[in-house]
């Protein structure tokens, strides 16, 4: 079970999987899966050893454009349904609702009051 409020994922959102795939495996040792996604990109699961580290999120779509390259933080929570209301009442807001990933879990991205962009998700362990 993931601990709320902790860091607890990290993307690379990236234009070219191959690439940082290549840069991190030589210089941190990282090793490399694929998981299809709904739109039919791919994205990439990094490991060291046996543990899950961070994946690469493909930034292929038109409304990517103009969005330099960059690392994407996600916050554990207890309930994303729920936190997200706190969220909204406390100046914070919604930029995409909440959607689940099979097996991943519950997941929002937001902008906290002072405009910083962040995911905030409850692992499958806690969502169902």
């Amino acid at each position: 079970m993931a601990e709320h409020g902790i860091f607890y994922w990290n993307e690379l959102m990236t234009r070219d999987a191959e690439k940082a795939k290549a840069f991190y495996g030589k210089s941190l040792g990282w090793t490399f899966s694929e998981m299809p996604m709904e739109n039919g990109a791919t994205y990439v699961l990094a490991t060291l050893g046996d543990k899950p580290v961070a994946g690469f999120f493909p930034m292929d779509e038109p409304h990517f454009d103009g969005v330099p390259e960059h690392w994407f933080a996600y916050i554990a929570v207890d309930n994303v349904d729920e936190r997200l209301e706190l969220a909204k009442a406390h100046g914070g807001e919604i930029m995409r609702p909440p959607f689940d990933v099979p097996g991943v879990g519950r997941i929002a991205i937001l902008k906290d009051a002072s405009g910083a962009a962040i995911g905030w998700m409850t692992p499958a362990e806690q969502a169902g």
